[in-house]
Parts: structure tokens; sequence; C-alpha cells
């Protein structure tokens, strides 16, 4: 396995995370709540929603928390 076929399966983007924790229903949603500054990552408001996240980020969105474990 290539290093980078290891980071790929060792992170997820923060749209897909958002996604798979039914916390938005659709990329489409992911995309503006992200844009909108309502999501944070470790304490900080993210922009991106390709932002790779991966075990032990914590992602804050509409007043919970939620760690990463992939």
């Amino acid at each position: 396995m290539t290093n980078k076929q290891e980071k790929s399966s060792d992170m997820i983007r923060l749209g897909q995370f958002m996604k798979w924790q039914n916390l938005v229903q659709s990329g489409g949603e992911a995309k503006i709540r992200i844009q909108g500054g309502e999501v944070m990552v470790n304490g900080c408001v993210e922009m991106r929603r390709g932002r790779q996240l991966v075990s032990g980020d914590k992602v804050t969105f509409n007043g919970k928390h939620y760690e990463v474990k992939l």
C-alpha cells in the first residue's frame, strides 16, 4: 500500500463527516453550513468543506461536539 492510499483511508473530509454523522441531509447543505461559519474543527471556525479530518479531531456543530473516530 502506498503512502497516498494509507493517507486517504485514515482521513475523511469535513463535508463527508457531517453527512456520515447525519448532521446534514446532503453535501449541498454541508457546504452552506460550513461556508456560513457554523462549523468548528479543533476549536477554530472551518470554512473548507474539503478539510481533511483524522481520528482525534473534534468537530463542533449546533453547539454539540463530535470526535472523529476512523
